[in-house]
Protein backbone atom coordinates (compact mmCIF):
# COMPACT_ATOMS: atom_id res chain seq x y z
CA UNK A 1 0.00 0.00 0.00
CA UNK A 2 0.76 3.60 -0.56
CA UNK A 3 -0.50 6.06 1.36
CA UNK A 4 -0.73 9.86 -0.50
CA UNK A 5 -0.78 13.45 1.56
CA UNK A 6 -1.04 16.80 -0.45
CA UNK A 7 -0.34 19.93 1.26
CA UNK A 8 -0.03 23.56 -0.09
CA UNK A 9 -3.33 24.35 -0.80
CA UNK A 10 -4.94 27.35 -0.33
CA UNK A 11 -6.79 31.08 -1.64
CA UNK A 12 -4.71 32.89 -3.95
CA UNK A 13 -5.80 36.20 -6.16
CA UNK A 14 -5.57 35.68 -9.94
CA UNK A 15 -1.82 36.02 -11.17
CA UNK A 16 -0.64 34.59 -7.98
CA UNK A 17 1.52 31.65 -7.20
CA UNK A 18 1.57 28.32 -5.28
CA UNK A 19 3.00 25.18 -4.49
CA UNK A 20 1.51 21.66 -3.52
CA UNK A 21 3.69 18.77 -2.25
CA UNK A 22 2.34 15.18 -2.28
CA UNK A 23 4.40 13.18 0.74
CA UNK A 24 4.31 9.10 -0.42
CA UNK A 25 4.41 6.55 2.27
CA UNK A 26 4.61 3.20 2.47
CA UNK A 27 5.54 0.83 0.10
CA UNK A 28 7.24 3.84 -1.99
CA UNK A 29 9.19 1.47 -3.55
CA UNK A 30 6.94 0.15 -6.40
CA UNK A 31 6.27 3.83 -7.75
CA UNK A 32 6.65 4.39 -11.45
CA UNK A 33 4.57 7.74 -11.29
CA UNK A 34 2.95 10.41 -9.84
CA UNK A 35 0.98 13.33 -11.02
CA UNK A 36 -1.52 15.64 -10.04
CA UNK A 37 -4.99 15.93 -11.17
CA UNK A 38 -8.06 18.59 -10.33
CA UNK A 39 -11.43 18.27 -10.11
CA UNK A 40 -13.53 22.10 -9.94
CA UNK A 41 -17.13 21.65 -8.80
CA UNK A 42 -19.93 20.11 -11.28
CA UNK A 43 -16.83 18.30 -13.42
CA UNK A 44 -14.49 15.48 -13.82
CA UNK A 45 -11.25 15.25 -12.39
CA UNK A 46 -8.84 15.94 -15.22
CA UNK A 47 -5.45 15.10 -15.44
CA UNK A 48 -2.76 18.23 -15.11
CA UNK A 49 0.77 16.59 -14.65
CA UNK A 50 2.89 13.84 -13.59
CA UNK A 51 6.74 12.69 -13.26
CA UNK A 52 7.90 9.52 -13.88
CA UNK A 53 10.81 7.39 -11.61
CA UNK A 54 12.91 8.64 -14.78
CA UNK A 55 12.06 12.08 -14.43
CA UNK A 56 9.94 12.74 -17.38
CA UNK A 57 7.19 15.12 -17.34
CA UNK A 58 4.05 15.25 -18.80
CA UNK A 59 1.89 18.54 -18.88
CA UNK A 60 -2.34 18.88 -19.70
CA UNK A 61 -2.25 22.13 -22.57
CA UNK A 62 -4.25 23.97 -20.15
CA UNK A 63 -1.15 24.47 -17.95
CA UNK A 64 1.89 24.36 -19.81
CA UNK A 65 4.09 27.47 -19.19
CA UNK A 66 2.85 28.04 -15.63
CA UNK A 67 2.89 24.87 -13.58
CA UNK A 68 5.89 22.77 -12.66
CA UNK A 69 5.72 19.45 -11.66
CA UNK A 70 9.22 18.31 -9.39
CA UNK A 71 10.20 15.84 -7.14
CA UNK A 72 12.91 14.74 -4.43
CA UNK A 73 11.73 12.74 -1.45
CA UNK A 74 8.08 14.17 -2.44
CA UNK A 75 6.27 15.50 -5.50
CA UNK A 76 5.52 19.11 -5.84
CA UNK A 77 3.06 21.20 -7.85
CA UNK A 78 4.29 24.72 -8.90
CA UNK A 79 2.01 26.70 -9.59
CA UNK A 80 2.32 30.16 -11.51
CA UNK A 81 -0.04 32.42 -13.19
CA UNK A 82 -2.53 31.09 -11.51
CA UNK A 83 -6.61 31.52 -13.17
CA UNK A 84 -9.59 31.67 -11.90
CA UNK A 85 -10.39 28.09 -13.63
CA UNK A 86 -7.76 26.60 -12.24
CA UNK A 87 -9.77 26.43 -9.04
CA UNK A 88 -11.01 23.23 -7.60
CA UNK A 89 -9.33 19.97 -5.27
CA UNK A 90 -6.12 19.28 -6.48
CA UNK A 91 -4.89 15.30 -5.64
CA UNK A 92 -2.09 13.67 -5.69
CA UNK A 93 -1.44 10.12 -7.42
CA UNK A 94 0.56 7.30 -7.40
CA UNK A 95 1.18 4.33 -10.02
CA UNK A 96 2.64 1.37 -8.45
CA UNK A 97 0.76 -1.48 -9.59
CA UNK A 98 -2.39 -0.12 -8.51
CA UNK A 99 -3.45 3.59 -8.80
CA UNK A 100 -3.14 5.52 -5.35
CA UNK A 101 -5.02 8.47 -4.62
CA UNK A 102 -4.34 11.30 -1.91
CA UNK A 103 -7.46 13.22 0.06
CA UNK A 104 -6.43 16.21 -1.70
CA UNK A 105 -6.25 19.90 -1.54
CA UNK A 106 -8.22 23.26 -2.15
CA UNK A 107 -7.11 25.49 -4.32
CA UNK A 108 -9.51 28.99 -4.95
CA UNK A 109 -8.27 31.45 -7.51
CA UNK A 110 -9.90 34.73 -6.77
CA UNK A 111 -10.56 37.17 -9.87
Amino acid sequence: QVQLVESGGGLVQAGGSLRLSCAASGSISRINAMGWYRQAPGKQREFVAAITIGGSTNYADSVKGRFTISRDNAVYLQMNSLKPEDTGVYYCNAQGGLLYWGQGTQVTVSS
